[in-house]
């Protein structure tokens, strides 16, 4: 077998789908026909959710030779033991019924793959970062903070492409959602129920998501300054975040970073003010990127480097 022809699956577990993609583990490319995605009801029962999950891989493992797959690897939202592969959702509105379950396991005899079959497991924040130092454009900087922006606030730090989770340049885990912000924490100002709350406080219209807010820009003097305040309100939260962290990239992604040009000017501002002077990307890879980041705990030499910290997330 040549180096090239060793391929992983990447897995992205999110709340009501399950994404799959097979990757060339020499290379960290997609092989782009092999995407799989399946619609999950998060609520149903742990057997038919598993059935799910196994389909949306089992349509990605017709794009190699079993031969070829050294291994699967999930993007997984906690609470869950990464080390172990085991649920440990419970009381989040979520995956509750899969609780105290093996996933490797319960995948592995509905794949009929062999026992042995590595499976390895990280969080949906540090796949995405993960993946955009492997597969994107980050990958030449040595400190990278990446950050999702959607229905929360995520965010993972990495240096020389590992992940950084404990140690005094970083928050513990590498989370910042739940540092104090003003009059709450920063996952309340940093993700979309801030757009539509805010949106809503200071017109009393009530918008279905940010989309609808940003189409608004051009003509609602409100939109426009809402962007501005949330550039201006992210860049004054990260600076000491990215200074502590010696960060020379920023990755931008989730489903706000698509939104990036209305409120870069201010988030920008801010920032030169602050005396950050930081390479800003949005994320090429978007929802791929957790895909990518998850395969690549297949890649052995990384996972050297990986494994010891898996316990710890």
């Amino acid at each position: 077998m040549t180096m090239s022809e060793k391929y992983a699956i990447g897995v992205d577990v999110g709340g009501s789908h399950i994404s799959s993609v097979l990757v060339d583990v020499s290379s960290g490319n997609i092989i782009t026909e092999s995407l799989s995605e399946v619609k999950v009801d998060n609520q149903a029962s742990a057997n038919e959710i598993l059935d799910n999950w196994a389909a949306a891989i089992a349509q990605t493992m017709l794009f190699t030779d079993r031969e070829k797959l050294i291994g699967i690897g999930f993007a997984m939202p906690g609470p869950f033991d990464y080390k172990n592969g085991v649920a440990l959702l419970k009381n989040v509105a979520k995956y509750d019924s899969l609780y105290g379950m093996n996933i490797g396991d319960e995948l592995k005899k509905r794949l009929e793959l062999p026992g042995e079959m590595p499976f390895r497991y990280s969080n949906d924040a540090l796949s995405f970062a993960i993946g955009e130092c492997w597969g994107g454009e980050a990958s030449k900087y040595k400190n990278v903070v990446a950050i999702t922006l959607g229905t929360g606030f995520g965010s993972a730090f990495l240096s020389n492409g590992v992940p950084v989770i404990e140690g005094d340049r970083v928050p513990e885990s590498g989370y910042v959602y739940h540092i104090p912000y003003k009059e709450g924490i920063a996952d309340d100002y940093f993700s979309t129920r801030w757009f539509l709350g805010e949106y809503k406080r200071r017109t009393g219209i009530t918008c279905s998501g940010v989309k609808e807010i940003a189409d608004r820009v051009g003509n609602d003097e409100a939109a426009k300054t809402l962007f501005y305040d949330f550039g201006s309100n992210l860049a004054n939260f990260l600076v000491p975040v990215l200074a502590t962290f010696d960060a020379d990239c920023l990755v931008i992604g989730g489903n706000i970073s698509r939104a990036y040009p209305l409120f870069s000017a201010a988030f920008q501002r801010v920032l030169c003010e602050r005396n950050i002077n930081i390479e800003i990307m949005i994320s090429e890879l978007m929802e791929s990127a957790a895909m990518v980041g998850s395969a690549r705990l297949l890649d052995e030499e990384f996972w050297t480097k990986m494994e010891p910290l898996v316990a710890k997330i």
